[in-house]
C-alpha cells in the first residue's frame, strides 16, 4: 500500500470517533508503559505492609494489594507485559502464517494441500487449550507465553492470506510479470503480497486483541508469567480472594484489560469496514509493484 493510500485510509479510520476514542486510548496505555519507571515514577515491587489492601487514595489511585504494593503500578506494569506479548506472538503468528498462505495460494497443488492440511491441524486445537500444552513443556516465562499465544495464531494469517492470494493469482498485473520473465519469488514477494496487505494488517489488529486475552486466560489459570512480574490476568487470579476485603484490586485490571481488547476490536472493524469500502468505491486496479514500493 503506497504512502498517499495509506494516509488516507488512516484519515478515515480516525474520522470515526468510536476508532479514534481507542487509538488515543492505546496510545495513552502504550505510552504510560513505556515511560513507567523512567518518567513515571511508579514501582510494583513497593511493599508497604500499613496500607495493605487499601482502596484509592491520593497515595494510590487504583488502591493497594494484599502485600500493599500500588495497584496502580502494577496495571501499567502489567500493560507492558500484555502488549510485548502480543507484539511477540502477532509477530510470530504473521511470520509463518504469510508465508504458508503465499505459497499455497500461489502454487496451488499439492503444495496447496499439504501447507492447508497442517493450518487444518492447528486450526483443529483448541487455542487456550494448545497454549497450556506448550506451556507446560516450556515452562512458564514470557518466552513461552509469546510463542504459544504466536503458534495458535498460525491458522487465521495463512488462511487469510491464502484467499487474498487466490483472488490476485490471474489478474492481469501478476500475468504480466510472468510474461515479462519475473521469476515466482519475484512475483510472490514483489508483486502479489503488496497487494494483499490490507486483510493482513486487519488481522494484525484483530488477533492483538484475541493474543492479550490467551495471555491474561493463561495468567489467570496459573500458567502465565511467575509472579514477581505484573500481569492483568495473575492480579484478576489473585484480586478475585480478596474481593470482600478490596473489591478494586480485581476490578482495575480487569476494566483496563477490556478498555485494551474493546479498543483494538473497534480499531480493527473500522479498519476492515474503511478498506472495504474504500475498494468498493475506487473500483481500482490494484497498484503496480513500483507503487507498492514507494
Amino acid at each position: 500500500m503506497s504512502t498517499g493510500r495509506s494516509r488516507g485510509v488512516l484519515r478515515r479510520v480516525l474520522a470515526q470517533r468510536a476508532a479514534l476514542v481507542s487509538v488515543l486510548f492505546l496510545a495513552v496505555l502504550v505510552l504510560a508503559s513505556l515511560l513507567v519507571g523512567w518518567a513515571l515514577p511508579l514501582d510494583p515491587l513497593t511493599q508497604d505492609y500499613v496500607n495493605m489492601l487499601k482502596g484509592p487514595s491520593a497515595a494510590h489511585w487504583f488502591g493497594t494489594d494484599e502485600l500493599g504494593r500500588d495497584v496502580l503500578a502494577r496495571v501499567v506494569y502489567g500493560a507492558r507485559t500484555s502488549l510485548l506479548t502480543a507484539a511477540g506472538s502477532v509477530a510470530i503468528a504473521a511470520a509463518i502464517g504469510v508465508p504458508i498462505g503465499l505459497m499455497a495460494g500461489f502454487f496451488g497443488g499439492w503444495r496447496d494441500a499439504v501447507l492447508m492440511r497442517f493450518v487444518d491441524v492447528l486450526l483443529s486445537l483448541p487455542g487456550i487449550l494448545f497454549a497450556m500444552a506448550m506451556i507446560a513443556v516450556l515452562g512458564r516465562s514470557q518466552t513461552a507465553a509469546l510463542i504459544a499465544v504466536g503458534i495458535t495464531g498460525v491458522p487465521s494469517f495463512a488462511r487469510i492470506t491464502r484467499a487474498q492470494v487466490l483472488s490476485l493469482r490471474k489478474r492481469d498485473f501478476v500475468t504480466a510479470v510472468e510474461a515479462l520473465g519475473g521469476s515466482s519469488a519475484y512475483n510472490m514477494f514483489r508483486t502479489v503480497l503488496p497487494n494483499s496487505w490490507s486483510p493482513i494488517l486487519v488481522q494484525v489488529v484483530i488477533l492483538s486483541s484475541v493474543a492479550i486475552l490467551i495471555e491474561a486466560s493463561l495468567a489467570f489459570l496459573g500458567l502465565g508469567i511467575p509472579p514477581p512480574t505484573p500481569s492483568w490476568g495473575e492480579m484478576l487470579r489473585t484480586g478475585k480472594s480478596y474481593l470482600h476485603d478490596s473489591p478494586t484490586y480485581a476490578v482495575f485490571p480487569g476494566l483496563v484489560l477490556t478498555f485494551t481488547i474493546l479498543a483494538l476490536d473497534t480499531l480493527g472493524r473500522t479498519l476492515a469496514r474503511v478498506l472495504e469500502d474504500r475498494h468498493e468505491s475506487a473500483e481500482a486496479e490494484p497498484e503496480s509493484p513500483a507503487e507498492a514500493r514507494a
